[in-house]
């Protein structure tokens, strides 16, 4: 496989697939800082109660942590400062369309390297009850266990 092609994943959000239900996912660019991006090479990226908002027709990824970079001086950024995802028009009006009307929620599943950019997967949530979350650990309970009892 080509070294510029390859996808290299930097953080998931665990807590998005235990929280919400995934409807779809879409791949976005994100602006950042040169200090930001070395400190994200460096795996210091937290999506902790972090989620996607659109503002005058551009969206933006709230309360995404990233540490500021160690060798940096006057150029680190806020950990916390708003981030502008890069996405077409028409999609960014279709997620602001959705969350307005059926109450989803845009929320950042993961963050990867392609071809040298950084990528964030956001997803078209929709949340959980708290009889889905015992549904779901149930389900992974069982299939663990039907593991466990082919492999001994």
């Amino acid at each position: 496989m080509d070294k510029n092609t390859d996808i290299k994943t930097i953080a998931k959000n665990k807590k998005a697939s235990h929280d919400y239900f995934v409807i779809e996912s879409y791949e976005a660019g994100i602006e950042l800082f040169g200090t930001e991006v070395k400190s994200i090479r460096q795996g210091k990226l937290n999506f902790k109660d972090s989620w996607c908002s659109v503002v005058n027709g551009e969206m933006f990824v709230n309360n995404m942590h990233i540490s500021p970079y160690e060798h940096g001086n006057i150029f680190n950024r806020e950990p916390l400062r708003v981030k502008r995802l890069l996405m077409h028009k028409k999609e960014t009006a279709k997620l602001y369309g959705l969350t307005k009307q059926q109450g989803y929620a845009i929320i950042p599943l993961s963050a990867y390297f392609k071809k040298g950019k950084v990528k964030l997967e956001i997803g078209l949530c929709k949340g959980k009850k708290l009889y889905d979350k015992r549904e779901a650990a149930a389900q992974k309970a069982a299939t663990r266990d039907i593991e466990r009892s082919f492999k001994g």
